[in-house]
């Protein structure tokens, strides 16, 4: 393997962390800030793509099965810290990095005005995304933890406004004690076996008495409970709606993709803990039930929403919803689909609230908005002084570009996320529902299907109708009720990055079956970890050319 292929993992962290803290040395908002910030972005996106690349099947020579190491300061696992490079790492890495450039350039249209921190606090928060699902140990999970959680308190209270503070308060102290638990179960899970590498803990696991046994299930429960509190599942999830739809639109968008850090550590703990018979029924059971409390949540919430930023929150509780629901039945088969679901949810809400942005500034410049409708208070851009003027011809505060079907890309991108969330034909939102009850139909057999299938298919066809049901009568306020409206001036650098998003999602629907193939591939490596555990615990000692070597017996 080439050098620079050697170090390729450790470049999603290491990217991040640099840009964050050369833009602290920027004290003044200047050019070479955003130009660091967005190379940063580059880097992060070229590395993630050619790691994506490295866990094919076309790459078997370099990398055992599609998982490969890389051990910090050269000190093996267990003892050193060990990043792991698999397939659901590199697609969760690629996703992190497309939604992140998407929202750091929308950002530079006016959000990073505000604070001299915002380009610092955003690297910081990707560093930390990137980490956590990159690292091979629960304690570094922990740090990254951390590092996201602390970049995100900045960026949540970034601006001002009473309605922003108070959520952000919540979203703390919410997070915070999600972190108590975090630590608690770290350390129970540590005190049994000695050890917190996710490779080496089904071996010890395994061989534990029935009372110490206990104690670390007790610590995994505890574990989980953080985990699931950052996923947002109910009843855990009260603070997401309010603090998402007071966060400024970037924020959002990019806080989309944290829920999705809280599946991951179930996804990879859990199927790793599975492998040493610590799985039991009742943590799917769990998962089931909780999923179907969070749809039945997130449903009645977008039914009740009247801002369309909140009810993009329900939308990212409702996916999660899901998710937790068709990972608790068990089905194997099921996990590809879901993952596919993933992938369209984070970039379908990420634009929807890139595009809530937008919308409010249409709502401002009009003559008569509804009062049910109106933006939040002091979470719109006369909360971050930054003021638009009502003449279309003024360039008093910003030079932008007119663009003279403002209304028409509005409408069209909000039509096209209105069908991405809802699960409708024909973008990928549609084809990753209809690949999971697929699965479901076909699970049967001749034996008919059981009540929890009966259950998740309901539960898909419900809160796709509730979907459609409350985006349709926002969008009909948005874009039919509104008298005198002035058409706003959407500048490209803010209607590029939801055009990328929404281009993504549709090139998901065009690549479904090589995408589909490929996750596949990275559900099978899931629950067969047995490649995952030997490759990592094999990498204690590197020839020259960085290969890694098998430790003698």
């Amino acid at each position: 393997m080439s050098p620079w292929l050697q170090h390729l993992p450790v470049v999603p962290i290491v990217a991040p962390l640099l840009a964050g803290a050369l833009c602290l040395l920027i004290l003044d908002r200047s050019r070479a800030r955003i130009v660091l910030a967005l190379l940063s972005l580059m880097v992060q996106i070229c590395a993630a793509a050619t790691l994506l690349y490295l866990t094919t099947d076309a790459m078997p020579a370099i990398w055992t099965e599609g998982v490969g190491t890389y051990s910090i300061g050269d000190w093996p696992a267990p003892f050193g810290i060990v990043l792991v490079v698999d397939r659901l790492s590199a697609i969760m890495l690629l996703l992190t990095s497309l939604v992140g450039s998407a929202a750091l350039v929308y950002s530079l249209a006016h959000w990073d005005r505000v604070a001299p921190g915002f380009h610092s606090l955003f690297q910081f928060l990707l560093m930390g995304i990137n980490g956590a699902f990159l690292t091979g140990d629960l304690f570094n999970f922990f740090v990254f933890f951390e590092v996201l959680l602390a970049s995100s308190y900045g960026l949540l209270l970034h601006g001002s406004g009473s309605v922003r503070v108070k959520s952000g308060v919540h979203y703390i102290v919410v997070n915070l004690t999600a972190s108590l638990l975090f630590l608690i179960g770290v350390s129970m899970i540590y005190g049994m076996t000695g050890t917190l590498s996710m490779a080496q803990l089904p071996q010890l696991v395994a061989r534990l008495d029935p009372d110490d046994r206990a104690i670390f299930q007790s610590g995994a429960a505890i574990l989980g409970v953080a985990f699931l509190i950052k996923a947002g599942i109910w009843p855990l999830n009260f603070w997401l709606p309010t603090a998402y739809a007071a966060s400024s639109a970037p924020v959002a968008a990019a806080f989309s993709l944290m829920t999705k850090v809280g599946v991951y550590a179930v996804l990879r703990v859990g199927t790793l803990l599975a492998s040493g018979d610590v799985r039991s029924s009742f943590i799917d059971i769990g998962l089931f039930y909780g999923g179907i409390a969070t749809i039945a949540y997130a449903t009645i919430g977008m039914l009740s929403a009247q801002q369309l930023g909140r009810l993009i929150a329900y939308s990212v509780i409702g996916s999660s919803g899901m998710l937790f629901m068709t990972l608790g039945l068990g089905i194997e088969a099921l996990t590809a689909p879901a993952l596919y679901y993933l992938l369209s949810s984070v970039l379908a809400t990420g634009a929807f609230f890139l595009l809530n942005g937008m919308t409010d500034r249409a709502r401002m410049l009009s003559v008569s908005t509804p009062a049910d409708i109106a933006p939040l208070p002091d979470v719109t851009y006369q909360g971050f002084g930054v003021r638009e003027s009502p003449d279309p011809h003024s360039v008093e505060d910003e030079i932008g570009i007119a663009v003279p079907a403002a209304m028409a890309f509005l409408g069209l991108a909000f039509v096209c996320c209105v069908l991405l969330v809802a699960g409708l034909p024909p973008l990928s939102g549609f084809i990753g529902k209809f690949a999971i009850l697929h699965v479901l139909v076909n699970t049967g057999g001749d034996g008919g299907m059981s009540w929890n299938v009966w259950a998740l298919i309901i539960a898909v066809l419900v809160m796709g109708l509730a979907g459609v049901i409350a985006l349709s009568r926002i969008g009909m306020r948005l874009f039919w009720t509104v008298t005198g409206r002035t058409t706003p001036r959407l500048r490209l650098i803010e209607a590029g990055p939801v055009a990328f998003l929404l281009a993504l999602c549709i090139g998901l629907t065009v690549g479904g079956r090589p995408i589909m193939t490929y996750l596949d591939s990275a559900a099978r490596s899931l629950h067969s970890p047995e490649t995952y555990i030997r490759v990592v615990m094999s990498a204690q000692t590197r020839g020259d050319d960085g290969q890694a070597q098998e430790a003698a017996p």
